[in-house]
């Protein structure tokens, strides 16, 4: 039997090579702004890394090499869709407008910094704003996994229901398509014909578990098939073809043509996170062969063979980016620490009895603890 290799949808390969005629929609400004931002947020990741090490961040997921699928997700998406994400979407919610400082917040383990205003973030003010600041009401990150695929499942569905033109977008991890809640979500989407699109950020690792040893389909993309939906696999490091399947997903869902599942091949660059030693699984060899495929460095590459950028202009981005970083960093350290019965409090809309006297129980617990501190009333 011969297995049908599936093609891969790819305008730019790893050399910054045209290698298929740009879609209409490729302007020189927006493949511009697209490598901006790919650049500020992995220098704002490079910067999150540096604060959890010196204890000023608890434990990040960095999203070093996933720069070219947020982005595009973020941008590609309109201010009424809905955005599930996962917890290493940082790029796409800020290409939404979530601020950096609402992401520090939140892995700072502030419950507020899931709190996202729907309106352009105080920080974007004089930087160049995104074309889709205002926005609906995206969900917070899911740090579980897979569980937010069922909720953009219900979530698209009341779309559906309410006869509403628009989409929900939900991202995860490839480990997470060997969950249940993965696999019932695909199969709900493909029966219900409801308007969602699945974007799996195939990084290769889930953690310390290679991919081979998650699922021995020649690609994942192929469980679209089980679910009756249209599959799509995409080269992840190229934003070009990332943000061209994000708006035919988006544009078909919307015309009640039914969900999409786009597979995005990537490269974790990084750690799983900051609590995590990749180097303790994965080989050197492996990682080195990786980073030639570097997502930012082959728009580079090709913005630079077509003159649209140059050294000059990066050395003078990068000041901006470490200018702008360094701001949102001085507004989060800045922020008042939460009152730990906060945890109830931004977590359950109406609580019980029972989650009350707990709640109570964490206040007194807390008061005690601040009079034998030093400096309380025993201090």
């Amino acid at each position: 039997m011969t297995i049908q290799t599936q093609p891969m949808h790819r305008y730019i390969d790893h050399c910054g090579k045209l290698i298929n005629p740009l879609p209409d929609w490729a302007s020189n400004e927006l493949l511009l702004r697209f490598y901006r931002d790919m650049v500020l947020v992995r220098h704002y990741d490079k910067k999150a890394i540096a604060l959890q090490r010196t204890g000023k961040l608890g434990t990040y997921p960095s999203h070093l090499g996933a720069e070219a699928i947020g982005i595009a997700i973020g941008h590609a998406m309109e201010p009424t869709d809905t955005f599930a994400p996962y917890y290493r979407d940082m790029p796409a919610l800020w290409a939404r407008g979530v601020s950096m400082e609402k992401n520090l917040q939140y892995w700072g383990g502030d419950e507020l910094g899931s709190d996202f205003p729907p309106a352009p973030n105080q920080l974007r003010n004089d930087f160049p704003p995104a074309p889709n600041q205002l926005r609906n009401d995206d969900m917070p990150f899911c740090v579980p996994i897979a569980t937010q695929c069922s909720h953009a499942v219900g979530i698209a569905a009341a779309m559906k229901i309410k006869g509403l033109h628009r989409a929900t977008v939900v991202t995860c991890g490839d480990g997470a398509t060997s969950k249940g809640d993965f696999l019932e979500s695909l199969n709900c989407a493909g029966i219900w014909n409801i308007p969602l699109v699945f974007v799996i950020n195939n990084n290769q690792w889930a953690i310390s578990v290679p991919l081979h040893l998650q699922c021995h389909a020649e690609h994942l993309v192929d469980k679209a098939k089980g679910a009756g939906i249209e599959g799509m696999l995409v080269d992840g490091n190229d934003i070009v073809a990332m943000y061209d399947a994000m708006l035919y997903s988006l544009d078909k869902a919307k015309k009640g043509k039914g969900a999409t599942l786009i597979e995005a091949i990537s490269y974790r660059l990084c750690d799983h996170t900051t609590a995590d030693d990749a180097s303790r699984y994965r080989s050197d060899d492996e990682l080195e062969q990786a980073w030639q495929y570097d997502p930012v460095a082959r728009l580079k590459t090709y913005l630079i063979n077509q003159g649209l950028w140059s050294e000059e202009q990066e050395i003078e981005w990068q000041h901006e980016c470490d200018k702008y970083i360094n701001e949102a960093v001085e507004h989060y350290l800045a922020l008042i620490a939460q009152a730990p019965e906060s945890t109830f409090d931004h977590l359950y809309e109406h609580i019980d009895d029972d989650l009350q006297h707990q709640r109570d129980s964490l206040i007194n617990k807390a008061l005690r603890m601040e009079k034998q501190s030093p400096g309380g009333e025993h201090g």
